[in-house]
């Protein structure tokens, strides 16, 4: 085990000392789940697992396995099942710097937790990561890639480590038009992401919920928005927590790509389906990027995108439950 990234000459695959488990209920279906992350094997890769179906083959975390893209992230086997609202734990493992993990999931959509990637992240540094005696591979970006719609798009380019900016434009002026830039270094995902919840405003909750979408919705999930008030009694978590959130999305959605990115990600307006198809656009132009394994000449610029190093002193670490 080590304990940092500076000065690598390379920069191997990490996953977690032992296992970690939380409960909650899903955001769109309402339904109690309960979800648990294991260690996984080098180049095993991010997989999710029904346990609530026997005999589920498992569902890779991976941007051709994305089925459906309403309202959240959703992946999908050969078989026809399914797991949603991904993306916040994605993120955290993007954050995290976690390669190869199995989760667990007792439901078809994994828990909404407080509606932010934050617990995920607490439940990661909780039991710690190990690396693994393979080498980190990532993908580089060698020209610009771009999808659009109208006003909206979302842009890939080549870049040193990994920088995000994306911009949000409503016309509720609670919400208005906000914008971030950020770095992904020494930590800034769970300093200035990680903590921003999902969001939506009360008259389309109200006929989500009508449409038997949104269940598990509440103020103990989501900031909610009423015309130019925050229903939530503590208001928010950052300013600009709408458009952070929507940048923690792109940040999930991204790491579907099987591999953190080394360059720089543009989004306007962009949601997970612009997300994704941003990824399809990028994989179908072989000249665009490439897939390299971390050696001496990449060592620097990767430890700039697996996330804050999260280690702990034992091997032996028990398994700790969350509830949500």
């Amino acid at each position: 085990m080590v304990n940092g990234l500076d000065h690598l000459d390379t920069l191997n695959q990490r996953t977690l000392i032992s296992p970690v488990a939380c409960d909650g209920i899903g955001l769109h279906t309402g339904a109690a789940v309960a979800m648990t992350l294991s260690p996984a094997d080098t180049g095993a890769g991010i997989v999710f697992k029904r346990t609530d179906i026997a005999g589920s083959a498992p569902i890779a975390a991976r941007w051709d396995q994305v089925v459906d893209t309403r309202l959240c992230t959703t992946l999908g086997n050969d078989d026809g099942n399914t797991v949603s609202t991904v993306e916040h734990l994605m993120a955290a493992f993007s954050g995290c710097g976690v390669d190869n993990v199995v989760v667990e999931v007792d439901g078809p959509e994994l828990p909404i937790m407080d509606g932010s990637s934050a617990p995920f992240v607490s439940m990661i540094e909780s039991v710690g990561l190990v690396e693994q005696p393979a080498p980190l591979r990532i993908i580089r970006l060698h020209k610009t890639v771009t999808v659009s719609d109208g006003e909206r798009f979302a842009s890939l380019a080549p870049g040193d480590g990994f920088t995000l900016a994306f911009e949000i434009s409503f016309e509720n002026p609670t919400v208005a038009r906000q914008t971030i830039t950020v770095g992904l270094v020494n930590g800034t995902f769970k300093r200035e992401l990680a903590s921003a919840r999902t969001f939506g405003f009360l008259d389309e909750v109200e006929a989500m919920q009508a449409a038997g979408l949104a269940r598990g919705g509440s103020l103990d999930n989501a900031v909610v928005i009423s015309g130019d008030s925050i229903l939530n009694a503590d208001g928010l978590r950052y300013e600009d927590e709408f458009v952070r959130h929507k940048a923690l999305d792109a940040i999930g959605d991204l790491f579907l790509a099987g591999a953190r990115i080394i360059g720089r990600f543009e989004g306007v307006c962009s949601g997970h389906d612009m997300n994704n198809r941003l990824l399809r656009a990028m994989f179908a132009d072989a000249e665009a990027w490439s897939l390299v394994t971390v050696g001496a000449d990449e060592a620097e610029a990767a430890s700039q995108v697996v996330g804050e190093p999260v280690w702990t002193a034992e091997s032996d670490q028990p398994s700790v439950a969350f509830t949500a």
